[in-house]
């Protein structure tokens, strides 16, 4: 191709699930609301296997990976790069995931300028919040999932700046999930 073409950087996407009144997970961690019955459509995985073929990196805060872990299931991203964000101590003896601590946003600056596929931002809420306020997430893409869970972990984390949203689509399933595709307005 003639010309100095340059890739264009990679998307920091956070790919999230929420209830109605805003939360990713109850309040201890557990997300088993979201493999209720009444959410199963035949056929239907609400865009994920695309989405995971799209992306070749992870992030997660160090409570969400303990969360996976728990999941009694081998590691379920076992063909993508895995970053951790800990504030104690880097640890060992998962193979398939890097412990990351310090700079957590100088590190994913760093990381969206490396050649790749796309990222996926996992969670938790507070990391969310962090890349968020840094105007580091360049899309979000929620599942909204019609339950009021009452208390629990929130998407974005305590106090956040106001931020506004492009839509770029919607969709609503038969079962009254709600998937949104919304891009931050910087």
């Amino acid at each position: 191709m003639p010309g100095n073409f340059k890739d264009p950087m990679r998307k920091l996407i956070l790919y999230i699930a929420a209830s109605i009144d805003n939360y990713i997970a109850r309040p201890d961690g557990d997300v088993e609301w979201l493999n209720a019955a009444e959410l199963r459509l035949p056929g239907e995985d609400y865009g994920y296997a695309d989405f995971y073929q799209a992306v070749d990196t992870t992030l997660m805060g160090n409570r969400t990976y303990k969360v996976i872990q728990g999941f009694d299931v081998p590691f379920p991203y076992p063909d993508k790069t895995n970053y951790v964000f800990t504030r104690s101590d880097i640890r060992a003896g998962n193979s398939d995931v890097t412990f990351v601590a310090g700079d957590v946003a100088a590190f994913v600056r760093t990381l969206k300028e490396k050649p790749g596929r796309d990222i996926w931002l996992i969670g938790g809420g507070q990391i969310n919040t962090l890349l968020l306020e840094q105007g580091l997430i360049d899309r979000i893409i929620l599942t909204l999932i019609p339950v009021l869970l009452g208390e629990g972990i929130p998407l974005f984390h305590g106090k956040h700046a106001e931020t506004s949203f492009n839509a770029v689509s919607g969709r609503m399933y038969d079962n009254g999930v709600v998937k949104w595709i919304i891009d931050p307005v910087n």
